[in-house]
């Protein structure tokens, strides 16, 4: 078993796996690589590889990556990112072990590849209200926005981000949006969308737009019924 002390090599293992388990390793190691931050040339100047050999691995011109090279592509990212201070893998090894009461979250998943947030929104009945520079998320968590708020403290809600603040975070049993969209203020980094669920524009907190723009990320509202969006949600790769 992993040391659970060392997240470094805990996440290096759950992105390998990731990587060599899916249908589309390339579109898999592209998710992590933006998710990273961290550019094709980057990434191939650290390998000390072509920038086409990174592109043609991504793009599946070249033949799978083996469990060798998925493990070099790996430590390069987590090497790039120590060398900038380790932001990313201390975000990481706050959620790894996440875990919840299913009445607070009803699921919560990591996607293979990125999704475009209008294809996300498509796919939960969303209507977009206060946009942001993110075009896509890379997991979701569908969460009780009454229990997650009276029952988790600020640092449980990192937990909430699975391993990746690249996601959408749905909030449901929203009457007005207030709560939620208060308690993001007190979490850094936020997640690229909130959606608040069961509720139509004009019951929507007033100040609500304006928070999502001040705080940087998408805001959407659903009343599609619950039932639905997860079932749609699970449609999604």
């Amino acid at each position: 078993m992993t040391d659970a002390t060392d997240p470094r090599d805990d996440l290096a293992e759950r992105i390998a796996g990731e990587i060599t388990l899916s249908d589309d390793p390339g579109a898999t190691l592209r998710k992590w690589r933006t998710d990273f931050g961290v550019t094709q040339t980057e990434l191939a100047d650290h390998l000390d590889v072509s920038s086409s050999v990174v592109s043609d691995y991504e793009s599946g011109r070249r033949e799978s990556p083996g469990i060798g090279v998925v493990a070099r592509i790996v430590n390069g990212l987590l090497d790039i990112d120590q060398r900038r201070g380790g932001d990313r893998i201390r975000q990481y090894a706050r959620v790894l072990s996440a875990g919840f009461e299913s009445d607070i979250v009803n699921d919560l998943r990591e996607y293979p590849t990125a999704v475009g947030l209008d294809r996300f929104y498509d796919a939960v009945g969303a209507t977009e209200l206060a946009s942001s520079d993110h075009d896509h998320v890379t997991g979701h968590t569908v969460i009780d926005s009454i229990q997650a708020i009276t029952r988790l403290s600020s640092e449980e809600f990192y937990r909430l981000y699975g391993q990746s603040t690249s996601r959408a975070l749905m909030f449901t049993n929203v009457t007005r949006g207030e709560s939620p969209l208060v308690a993001m203020r007190v979490v850094n980094p936020t997640p690229n969308a909130v959606v608040l669920h069961g509720l139509d524009e004009a019951n929507l907190w007033e100040h609500a737009p304006k928070m999502a723009q001040l705080d940087g990320f998408s805001l959407a509202i659903t009343d599609d019924p619950l039932d639905d969006v997860l079932e749609s949600l699970g449609d999604l790769p």
